[in-house]
């Protein structure tokens, strides 16, 4: 199924914990934090301005960002967990 945000949302899905420590520790599942990168897999037409247009999105399909750590609203899709998020919520992008 796909998923088609609107205005200005975009659909991320957060990369993997990671499961080990820099110093070689391995996480439980409790212990692990929610990840703060994932990929966009779909991005709304932008936000409507005033004058009736929609303001260009700045990120694009497939981008790797940085996303603030309890924006968005995750949903499950096809036993899949999406996070649905405005633009404004993405810190940055990663090359």
């Amino acid at each position: 199924m796909r998923i088609v945000p609107l205005g200005d949302k975009v659909v991320v899905q957060r990369l993997k914990a990671e499961d080990k420590t820099a110093g070689g520790i391995v996480l439980p599942d409790t212990a692990k934090e929610k990840p703060q990168q994932g990929k966009i897999l779909s991005v709304g037409d932008g936000r409507l301005l005033a004058n009736g247009r929609r303001s260009a999105m700045q990120v694009r399909e497939g981008d790797r960002v940085l996303l603030s750590s309890w924006g968005g609203t995750e949903v499950t899709i096809d036993g899949d967990t999406l996070l649905i998020l405005a633009e404004d919520d993405i810190l940055a992008v990663l090359d």
